[in-house]
């Protein structure tokens, strides 16, 4: 392998500081963009009204209505004005929910040992 002198390792180190040195100024001077002023005829845009409040948006939230008795309380929950599931607070003891097991069937009891089965997806309704 041939031996490589110190002296020409420091020229060429010499001549790389030099080289980068020169290409500062060209860093320094480079272009910078000029801030565009606008038109003299620009008019302000006008004010837009804020979106009408339409009751389409809350179609799918269930309605709830709460009826108190002899402070036992019921919650009925309706979709599109058809009740699907109650929620009965007696006075004294557990709450425990009632519901629809399908259109034509009659009420279900989740108490507090079985497990609720909702929700129940309507895809299509004609």
């Amino acid at each position: 392998m041939r031996k490589i002198s110190k002296s020409i390792i420091w020229k060429n180190v010499a001549l790389l500081l030099v080289l980068g040195v020169a290409q500062l100024p060209s860093l320094a001077v480079a272009e910078t963009p000029k801030a565009k002023t606008p038109p003299a005829d620009l008019q302000p845009l006008e004010d837009i009204p804020p979106p009408a409040i339409t009751n389409e948006d809350n179609a799918d939230e269930p309605q709830v209505t709460i009826i108190k008795k002899k402070g036992e309380t019921i919650e009925e929950y309706r979709i599109n004005g058809q009740l699907y599931m109650m929620k009965i607070t007696p006075a004294h003891g557990v709450p425990y929910y009632m519901h629809k097991e399908d259109q034509n069937g009659g009420w279900v009891n989740d108490g507090p040992s079985q497990p609720m089965s909702i929700p129940k997806w309507t895809i299509f309704r004609f």
